[in-house]
């Protein structure tokens, strides 16, 4: 069971890809600037891009699913809009989408960093969420001296995170306040769960990702710890193009009101409510 849910994980990006190319139906976008709502409306369909995960954006048997997935469609469907979502893994190019116009949202858990807030604009708070490290449980570890019981032990360790992400900032600020380097690799081609499942699998040490995240591969990987927080609890939001700023009101109004109706309760309790 557990190896078939490693198998799973890595071949996520595979199947994230292959959702793109077939299952989503949309046209192709060309390159050219960040549009505002005006020409979103005008086209009828709002570019949208994502992490594909057990919490974001999954298929599951031929249906598509996921939290930030059915926030959007409830979005595009109040506004007459249709909504092409494109799966992509690495938060660098979701951003570098958005700048060059293939992406009108980011409707992902984005945390807010003052980089960010340079070269985004981000919406009211969504969730709020955290950062945790995931490594493998101490009886599961070769060395106990690779298990990290806080994070004063995390000094001189490598701690691997998806290429681009917000904990990169939040990692080196905790190598401060513990007086010593931490280090951060990086990882281009694969997503938090990709990472998750090289943690389990012994090929890597440990791995920060989104505690909601992490939570969900810990109920069907159980040689994984999740229990040291990297971060603080935190609220995440999407993110639009600085030149949309219409778009970003509309997103704004329609969140602050559905987010009090019963459609967006039930959405949350399917996806958060077990872990509260």
């Amino acid at each position: 069971m557990i190896k078939s849910r490693l198998l799973k994980y890595a071949l996520l990006g595979v199947t994230a890809a292959l959702i793109a190319h077939y299952l989503i139906k949309k046209e192709e976008k060309q390159k050219g600037h960040p549009r505002d709502y005006a020409e979103i409306a005008a086209e009828g369909i709002i570019h949208v891009s994502t992490e594909y995960n057990s919490i974001s954006f999954y298929v599951d048997d031929d249906t598509l699913s996921g939290f930030h997935y059915e926030l959007i469609e409830a979005f595009a469907r109040d506004h007459g809009l249709q909504a092409a979502i494109s799966p992509e893994m690495s938060f660098n190019k979701r951003l570098e989408g958005l700048a060059d116009g293939q992406y009108d949202v980011i409707a992902y858990g984005i945390l807010a960093t003052s980089e960010l807030k340079d070269s985004l604009l981000l919406t009211t708070p969504i969730v709020l969420n955290k950062q945790v490290l995931v490594q493998r449980k101490l009886e599961n570890v070769p060395d106990s001296s690779l298990f990290i019981k806080n994070q004063l032990d995390l000094a001189g360790k490598t701690l691997h995170v998806v290429k681009g992400s917000p904990s990169i900032l939040r990692i080196r600020n905790l190598g401060n306040e513990i007086g010593d380097t931490i280090y951060v690799k990086e990882i281009e081609k694969y997503g938090s769960e990709q990472l998750i499942a090289l943690v389990a699998h012994g090929d890597i040490d440990y791995a920060v990702c989104d505690e909601s995240i992490a939570r969900t591969a810990a109920d069907s990987i159980p040689q994984i710890d999740i229990n040291t927080a990297v971060s603080f609890t935190q609220f995440y939001s999407w993110g639009v193009s600085k030149q949309s700023p219409i778009l970003l009101d509309s997103l704004n109004t329609w969140l602050d009101s559905f987010k009090k109706g019963k459609e967006y309760k039930k959405i949350y309790k399917r996806y958060y409510g077990k872990r509260n």
